[in-house]
């Protein structure tokens, strides 16, 4: 009996020695190769299963593979498409062929190892059963940052599945977003998807620095290249030799130093401050700016020909308030992490907390919801983290008609224990079992207003609320 293959990888190129190396170099267990020598060749694949990798050269004896990418992706929309090439790659013909549908745009020659980890990636990202299996590398690593799933909103997804898609190829990214959006979270990942991810991850926070520090930091300096410069130190690009720079703020960069750095992406080397001789320069970089890039452009605070250079790849996060649908899932693990990092029995909010904080515009984005969440569980004091618990100033116009059912059932539960009590407070929070300040102010929330003094006063006042 035949074992099925679980990947097919097809190879389309009109070298035979090109043929025959790939061929030998991907053949495994579980994966079949197959080869075609033209276009024409390929088109007799196309009654057969879709192949989930393809291997397409660019410049094919009786066609063009970049002008073949949208029909391939028409005839096989699950197949990931690698185009080849022995020219020099630029950003334009690269973005220009994401746009067409491929996967990665490879340029020869290229090493057997990261070809291999190109593959298994690649095979990663086929669909099965209409799932966007696409996503898996995205879970699988993005667990390790943050668990799946906190990405309950399409716009998230769409990042998500964008960043998937342009991580493994070499090309510069801008990640923009207000401040607490999680940016630095999308570079990490686009690091760990990439070919580069057994490199290192530098991050350089641009409005952190000083001014005249910046380029040191970057670019390095040799001995008595400024006063108090004993020795010549190493910068974050050489740093970040085979792996990847992430510029946090790019927009608070100095724009001569932006020239620079626009330099270094042109020609891919630097020099250090006071050097005579130019180093390689061997890493990936992503950008990220909290600004909006056009007015940042016009107020002088971006280059425009820097930004064209690094945003051909823009990856855009949502402030929170415009994705409330992750808003939960994300307080939740929170929560979770915070509970266990302070050892707090505290397992999750209230029903009438989930509403509130799905409501709430979050201004500080995900930071400040993950530091309230950390600042409730540390001090609740119930299994549960309630209204009260948040600090967050919740709008005070909320009528009843605006809460959940169970928040109205919770206020008659109250004004039940209250009557029973006579309005006597503290007895009512005893059997109800929660803390006085705690009812305070779920009768604040519920607008119950009662006199100091018990009584048939009191009692007249709860039969009316």
């Amino acid at each position: 009996m035949t074992r099925k293959a679980n990947y097919r990888v097809l190879i389309v190129d009109d070298e035979p020695a090109v043929l025959e190396i790939l061929s030998t170099l991907l053949a495994e267990p579980g994966r079949e190769v197959s080869l075609a020598r033209s276009a024409a060749d390929m088109e007799g694949y196309f009654a057969e299963p879709p192949p989930d990798v393809v291997l397409l050269d660019w410049k094919l004896s009786d066609g063009d593979g970049m002008e073949m990418l949208p029909q391939l992706k028409v005839r096989w929309p699950a197949a990931q498409i690698i185009l080849m090439t022995g020219q020099e790659a630029t950003p334009k013909v690269i973005v220009e062929a994401i746009k067409r549908g491929a996967f990665h745009f490879q340029t020869k020659p290229f090493s057997g190892a990261d070809l291999k980890q190109l593959i298994n990636t690649a095979c990663a990202l086929r669909r099965e059963e209409n799932v966007a299996e696409e996503m898996l590398p995205v879970k699988s690593v993005l667990g390790e940052i943050i668990p799946w799933p906190v990405a309950h909103s399409l716009k998230m997804k769409e990042v998500l599945r964008l960043t998937a898609r342009v991580a493994p190829n070499d090309i510069c990214i801008l990640i923009t977003g207000e401040s607490g959006t999680g940016k630095e979270v999308i570079a990490n990942l686009v690091h760990a998807l990439s070919l580069q991810a057994k490199g290192p991850l530098v991050k350089i926070n641009c409005a952190a620095l000083p001014r005249e520090l910046i380029e040191s930091e970057l670019f390095g300096s040799v001995k008595g290249a400024y006063t108090g410069s004993v020795a010549s130190r190493k910068g974050l690009l050489a740093e970040a030799s085979g792996g990847t720079l992430f510029l946090d703020e790019i927009a608070e960069m100095p724009l001569g130093t932006q020239a620079k750095l626009l330099r270094v992406l042109q020609c891919k080397e630097f020099r250090p401050v006071g050097g005579t001789v130019n180093t390689q320069a061997n890493c990936r970089i992503i950008a990220a700016t909290n600004r909006d890039v056009l007015p940042a452009i016009k107020d002088a605070h971006l280059r425009a020909d820097l930004y064209y250079r690094i945003g051909a790849i823009t990856l855009h996060l949502a402030p929170l308030r415009e994705r409330p649908e992750d808003i939960l899932p994300l307080a939740e693990l929170f929560i979770r992490r915070s509970a266990a990092q302070f050892k707090r029995p505290v397992t999750g909010l209230t029903s009438a907390a989930a509403e509130a904080i799905q409501h709430f515009p979050w201004p500080g984005n995900i930071r400040q919801l993950e530091n309230e969440m950390q600042r409730a569980v540390l001090m609740c004091e119930h299994a549960q983290i309630g209204v009260s618990d948040l600090s967050v100033e919740l709008p005070h116009s909320q009528e009843l008609t605006n809460h959940s059912p169970l928040e109205r059932a919770e206020k008659e539960v109250i004004l039940a224990m209250l009557r029973e009590c006579a309005g006597n407070k503290r007895e009512t929070a005893r059997k109800l079992g929660i803390a006085r300040p705690t009812l305070y102010k779920k009768l604040a929330d519920y607008g119950i207003e009662i006199p100091k003094s018990n009584g048939d006063e009191a009692a007249t006042l709860i039969e009316e609320a």
